[in-house]
């Protein structure tokens, strides 16, 4: 796998270097490791374009490209330390930089503050993303100093900062052949480990317990673990939107809202499906959720070359608005509460977002100031949702403490698109074959 994604690294990086011109370079840092509490520290996960443009994976290490050098690709790493790895494990070092991660040059990251001056010594332009790395911002700014007073005497010195991430997010917005394969896998653990979930969900058992199993199930397939914070809403929990306490008990008659998708060598998945507790919906629960469903139906079906972004969002809303009106949800007609925003108090946020190598990826959203054109190779989700609080005012008393929402990932595609987590049950009429059958079961 690491040359394979050596290689693919290698073209990203040199795009990045035919798109920066003449006297430029640009500067990505890895992330670092974090601190939990007194000794222990977070999980590393490296940061999204440091991992696309080198597929290096370890921590305090800096990225510099500058085209038309000798050796455009440098990386500074930590040096091989014997003591420090019995501790915390293999460092590739400077050679393995080089041998094992394609680099044209490598240096122990100590000697960063001084190299860096002698590499960007006749760079006019510099690509940093500033903000991200106090260290490097530091660094880059002292630099920056210098380069003001020699500048006069030398002719050349940097008088222009720039983010790259433009650059760089619009080339993570395309995936290609070799990301989608990681993509698909990473849909195809999570679709399983959802259907898996329904069929073993037992009234009396705690979300927590949803969350460990469905959890476990990623590990189990191969996942690292998941792309994000599961969660699981029993009941009205499932209408706090980002509901993370996930330690209530599950009760017979209500819904559970699980959220949750793998990462895959770093690509995510991000699926949300609903479904009762107990053998099935009860009349209002399924009066809400087909309206949900139909939603996300005319939503992905908006999903495809050429159309808008936003065509997906607007395509939920006529069917979610329609549907509170005719439940009784809204008075009005469904064009007025969408001109108003009534429908706000049931569905607060917008229908998808971008899906790769982060949860909410990067990309534009809108260019001069319209939804932007979809393209083959864009991955979105899809996920529209109605939300009825324990204490909605003016909402029918049978639909209060409701909370629904579907969510698919789907790929657009040179004639349409793909719904790359197509094996998550979400027809009704699916899921409650499946809750049935764990009642015969019990």
């Amino acid at each position: 796998m690491t040359a394979d994604l050596c290689t693919r690294a290698a073209a990203r990086r040199t795009r990045v270097l035919e798109g920066l011109g003449p006297h430029s370079a640009a500067v990505f840092p890895a992330a670092h490791i974090a601190l939990r509490s007194a000794d222990s520290d977070y999980a590393f996960r490296q940061d999204s374009d440091f991992h696309y443009l080198t597929g290096f994976p370890e921590p305090d290490a800096v990225c510099v490209l500058i085209p038309g050098a000798a050796q455009p690709y440098t990386l500074f790493v930590r040096p091989k330390d014997r003591d420090a790895e019995i501790w915390n494990g293999r460092r590739a070092g400077v050679d393995g930089a080089v041998k094992q991660y394609g680099a044209d040059a490598a240096f122990p990251i100590a000697e960063l503050p001084t190299c860096l001056g002698t590499m960007l010594r006749d760079v006019d332009t510099l690509y940093v993303a500033l903000g991200r790395d106090p260290g490097l911002d530091r660094m880059v700014l002292d630099l920056l100093n210098e380069h003001r007073r020699t500048r006069p005497r030398r002719g050349r010195g940097i008088v222009q900062l720039h983010d790259p991430s433009p650059l760089v997010h619009e080339m993570r917005l395309i995936k290609d052949a070799w990301e989608l394969d990681r993509m698909r896998a990473a849909a195809s653990i999570t679709a399983a480990a959802h259907a898996d979930l329904m069929r073993a969900t037992r009234p009396g058992m705690r979300e927590s317990e949803l969350e460990i199993r469905i959890e476990h199930a990623f590990r189990l397939h191969g996942a690292t673990g998941p792309a994000y914070g599961t969660i699981v809403g029993g009941g009205d929990n499932a209408t706090i939107l980002h509901y993370r306490d996930n330690g209530d008990p599950l009760r017979d008659g209500d819904l559970v809202l699980v959220d949750a998708g793998c990462e895959l060598e770093l690509y995510a998945a991000d699926v949300t499906r609903t479904f009762p507790v107990g053998t099935g919906f009860t009349p209002e629960q399924a009066a809400l959720y087909d309206v949900v469903l139909a939603a996300q139906r005319a939503a992905t079906a908006a999903v495809r070359p050429g159309g808008r972004f936003g065509d997906a969002h607007e395509a939920a809303l006529d069917i979610l608005c329609a549907g509170l009106v005719d439940l009784g949800l809204l008075a009005d007609t469904p064009e007025e509460v969408r001109a108003t925003n009534a429908y706000r108090a049931y569905y607060m946020h917008r229908t998808g977002h971008w899906l790769g190598l982060d949860v909410h990826d990067v990309g534009l959203y809108e260019q001069e100031g319209l939804s932007r054109r979809l393209e083959p190779g864009m991955v979105v989700t899809v996920e529209p949702g109605l939300y009825v609080a324990a204490d909605a005012e003016g909402a029918p008393a049978a639909f209060r403490g409701i909370g629904i929402r579907i969510e698919d990932d789907v790929l657009v595609t040179e004639n349409g698109n793909e719904v790359l987590t197509a094996a998550a049950p979400k027809e009704r009429h699916a899921i409650e074959a499946l809750r049935a059958a764990m009642g015969a079961a019990s």
